[in-house]
């Protein structure tokens, strides 16, 4: 079970996201995405860093030829921090691609939803996108409030992905050969009581795991979506968490310090008598996980 819980960096994250571990070089990387600062942290001399700061990184891929492939309000990029983002897509099929977290699948493609939400918790059609080897983007799913964390089965048969606002995990069956994505259907959905589904992860055994914002865990889910086990964290805004260290057995968890979606809070949530979040946190849970895929994403030419 889950041992030795510790915060590895308190940088005060405003929306610490999309945590990626990087096997070449031992580190993780994640972003802040409210404060525009881009990090990573050095396994080996066991300390972080600030990278880059200026941009903002919503979600992020590992380039298989160096950089990073970013998705954000604006669209798809391509990156290498120090260097001028270079735009790939903005919109796709007539819908502006106002992209949240993101994923590579296994020949490289990315995958990322969009996201519109008012004061008031109603939400713009919101899609799933799919940004092809050339930067060629498509929708590939719509009917979605809020699109955010992405993850496959270790088979790779099936993608999961979140809508935070309808506070349930979608699983689709995925095809390698095209990317297309068929069949979806509700895996997990989350009580308002326990915040909102948000980042996800997969481990070696197949299971699911959950970020609850607002609900201060990560849950762990059998492939036929029962509810494995949960983790309590400190900090009630936990947004993502993927597996990383060199055995895959440590469980890096980001939160986030600057209030956000309290329309959809669970009732009777009061920010100002918990602590919200902010630090990168690290645990052993275990089990081990998956490496995610690396992108080759690159410009389309017209």
């Amino acid at each position: 079970m889950e041992t030795n819980l510790e915060a590895i960096a308190n940088d005060g994250n405003l929306c610490g996201e999309g945590p990626h571990w990087d096997e070449r070089t031992q580190a993780l990387y994640w972003t802040d995405i409210d404060g525009k600062k881009f990090y990573r942290y050095l396994w080996r001399e066991r300390r972080h860093e600030l990278v880059d700061q200026g941009f903002t990184v919503n979600g992020f891929c590992l380039q298989e030829d160096g950089g990073f492939a970013v998705t954000n309000s604006q669209g798809a990029w391509l990156w290498t921090p120090g260097e001028k983002p270079a735009l790939v897509a903005a919109e796709a099929d007539g819908q502006e691609c106002r992209l949240n977290d993101c994923l590579a699948d296994p020949e490289g493609r990315v995958y990322s939803g969009s996201y519109h939400l008012d004061d008031k918790g109603e939400s713009d059609p919101s899609y799933l996108f799919r940004i092809d080897n050339d930067g060629t983007a498509h929708v590939v799913d719509e009917g979605i409030r809020f699109g955010n964390g992405l993850a496959f089965s270790p088979d790779c048969a099936t993608l999961y992905f979140t809508d935070l606002a309808a506070r349930c995990v979608y699983a689709y069956d995925w095809r390698r050969s095209d990317g297309a994505l068929s069949r979806r259907r509700v895996f997990v959905r989350v009580d308002r009581s326990e915040g909102m589904p948000d980042g996800l992860t997969v481990d070696a055994e197949g299971f699911l795991w959950v970020a609850h914002w607002f609900g201060g865990c990560v849950t762990r889910y059998d492939p036929e979506g029962k509810r494995e086990r949960k983790v309590r964290l400190p900090a009630t805004q936990t947004s993502s968490m993927v597996f990383g260290g060199p055995d895959l057995d440590e469980l890096y968890v980001t939160t986030a310090a600057m209030n956000n979606c309290l329309m959809l809070a669970p009732e009777g949530y009061d920010p100002e008598r918990e602590f919200v979040g902010g630090p990168l946190y690290r645990l052993r849970p275990g089990v081990r996980g998956k490496l995610k895929f690396r992108s080759r994403i690159g410009h389309r030419h017209d």
